[in-house]
């Protein structure tokens, strides 16, 4: 067994452009941005002032003994700390709000543009993909322009205000600790970027064990059947051993890294020491001036480690911006031409010329299909999986486009029609209903949202529907729970069929409405079709062929192409593709009803009585 996995947590190089791209997504609150980081220049500044308050409390009030110097200092310490508190306080809380305004945009850009791609996207790409892009990517990027400049500048303001005050108290020993900070940042840098890089091949690992373990447990009686116990676990020692040896050089790298940075840190503590030592004694270093010293070198080496932090966080949000901004500027396939419009009401008159169409290059799926539906007719479409049967009805309404041919609406080619005017003039009863987490009531008037509650119940009565929707414990406030997981599928398809019924369409698709339910919720469902069809052009996909003996055509799709033609009537006396199909299926309806396989009255090469 082998397992694909898309691993996008990490890029080696930090795109320009894209990081550019992300800053452009703060351009809309500039204002609250520069707010924020004035704040934590506030912040900052505060914090290297603290250290330089503690020297001149050392040097000027302490080993003075001057009690009125002390209290001044001190009262200034506690007024920069309140100072402090507000400017933590202000940049914390525009972070926060800059932050969630990012991200909130980068949903809404991301939602906007799924309802606008086209199908055969959704076609290509996991689902799973798609929600990773809406919430942790884009919360990976909000998080990079608001805490992760945050954390950059923070580090790049203290490392700047501690050096200035180091060179206002003695300029040559901070020469000793300026030389320092490259080798910190040079350090830094190279273990993070070693530690990523194991992370993300665990990381990798795991999702392939966890691949792993769910395809053992799911197929636990294949792997019992054919005996591959031993085998498998031989496959997961290989797999958890790759695994723990990446984590183990992570581990080990991470250790390392604390270690060598303090070891640095302490020769250049030792370096302070020794020759602020020889400054106190030749020229004149105060002893606050050396203790201010040390700690504004412990002070850089906190913010060196979070700059490198922050740049693997970095290149791991720019991986997630080009997934993010990939999403962004996917365009259509299916758009409006120049000039679309509503044509305001369809009479349902639909006109396949010599259409064509296929999804890959290479793999045709319709074959030069022509065929002309006059308004109102109803038509049935049959034949083998893979014929070509909802790739027409695909087209009909228009989620794909013919790569040859044309199709017509009421003689004008549909391309010219916006698809909004098109596609709200078309109903669609899919095989697996969706229905909304919501009420009965809300499914129902899913799509007119100005329906009353009187016109939902008449919709309701029409489809069949009303009567198990009166017997639930709330009736029409019923929550259907999440994909309507509350009711069966045949509850599920009437309420669809009563909000297609509501929105009154001209044109009806019903794509295996009734494939799904036994004969009892089938005979219901008839009903309800039968009750949504009358007056309206309608296309109906059938898998029971019992359900489409009344339509007025009969189409047989085979191959792409329009194998057969005609009512049921002229259909079997044919004894062509469709017979073949008609009485296969009813030889198994009666196989089933009598439970054998073979000696069934009636299941004969010759048509059924009832054929016709």
């Amino acid at each position: 067994m082998s397992y694909e996995l898309e691993e996008e947590e990490f890029t080696s190089k930090v795109n320009r452009r894209i990081v550019l791209r992300m800053l452009a997504q703060v351009r809309p609150y500039w204002h609250w941005a520069v707010g924020f980081l004035a704040m934590i220049a506030g912040t900052s500044l505060s914090d290297s002032y603290f250290t330089y308050l503690g020297k001149q409390i050392i040097d000027e009030a302490i080993l003075k003994g001057d009690q009125a110097r002390l209290v001044q200092l001190l009262t200034r310490y506690g007024g920069l700390a309140v100072a402090q508190a507000l400017t933590v306080f202000g940049f914390i809380y525009m972070a926060g709000v800059l932050g969630e305004r990012v991200q909130y945009d980068l949903r809404k850009k991301l939602f906007n543009h799924l309802q606008e791609l086209w199908f055969s996207y959704f076609d290509k790409t996991p689902v799973g993909w798609i929600m990773s892009r809406v919430t942790s990517d884009s919360g990976r990027i909000s998080e990079l322009v608001t805490w992760g400049m945050i954390d950059i500048v923070w580090a790049a303001l203290n490392i700047t205000t501690s050096v200035i005050f180091m060179m206002t108290i003695n300029w040559r020993l901070s020469l000793i600790v300026v030389s320092i900070v490259p080798v910190m940042i040079a350090l830094a840098f190279w273990f993070r970027q070693r530690i990523l890089v194991q992370y993300r091949e665990v990381r990798k690992l795991n999702s392939v064990i966890t691949g792993f373990y769910n395809e053992s447990i799911s197929g636990v009686r294949v792997v019992k059947a054919l005996v591959r116990e031993r085998r498998n676990l031989d496959d997961f020692r290989q797999k958890s051993s790759g695994m723990y040896k990446a984590a183990y050089r992570a581990a080990w790298l991470s250790a390392l890294f604390l270690p060598i940075v303090q070891i640095v840190g302490a020769l250049g503590t030792g370096a302070v020491v020794w020759y602020g030592g020889l400054q106190i004694e030749v020229a004149g270093l105060t002893v606050g001036g050396l203790q201010a010293f040390l700690s504004y070198l412990m002070f850089m080496m906190w913010p060196i480690q979070d700059m490198a932090r922050v740049y693997a966080e970095m290149q791991r949000s720019v991986a997630s911006a080009e997934r993010v901004f990939a999403l962004i500027d996917a365009t259509p396939d299916v758009v409006d031409c120049e000039g679309a419009f509503d044509p305001g009401n369809i009479s349902g008159e639909i006109e396949f010329d010599h259409v064509g169409f296929r999804y890959e290059e290479n793999k045709d799926v319709l074959i030069d299909l022509s065929l002309h539906v006059a308004p109102g007719e109803h038509i049935a479409v049959v034949g083998p999986t893979g014929g070509g049967k909802s790739t027409i009805v695909n087209l009909i309404c228009r989620f794909y486009e013919p790569t040859d041919g044309t199709i017509r609406i009421d003689g004008i080619d549909y391309t010219s029609l916006t698809q909004r005017a098109l596609q709200s003039r078309i109903g669609v009863v899919l095989q697996t209903p969706h229905l909304f987490s919501g009420s009965v009531m809300d499914n129902i008037r899913y799509g007119r949202l100005d329906a009353t509650d009187e016109e939902v119940e008449t919709a309701a009565r029409m489809a069949h529907a009303h009567e198990f929707i009166v017997e639930l414990d709330k009736g029409y406030a019923e929550e259907v729970g999440e994909g309507g997981s509350l009711l069966s599928v045949g509850q599920k398809q009437l309420i669809s069929i009563a909000r297609a019924m509501l929105a009154d369409p001209d044109i009806l698709i019903l794509d295996e409405a009734t494939s799904s339910v036994d004969t009892l919720t089938e005979a219901h469902l008839q009903r309800g079709m039968e009750a949504v069809m009358k007056g309206r052009t309608s296309f109906v996909i059938a898998h029971r062929l019992s359900t489409i003996k009344s339509a007025d055509r009969i189409l047989v799709i085979e191959s792409g192409r329009i194998a057969e033609m005609g009512t049921h009537r002229e259909l079997i006396q044919a004894h062509g593709h469709y017979y073949e199909l008609y009485t296969r299926q009813f030889r198994r309806d009666r196989e089933r009803a009598y439970g054998v396989t073979q000696g069934v009255p009636a299941a004969s090469g010759a048509a059924p009585a009832s054929a016709g």
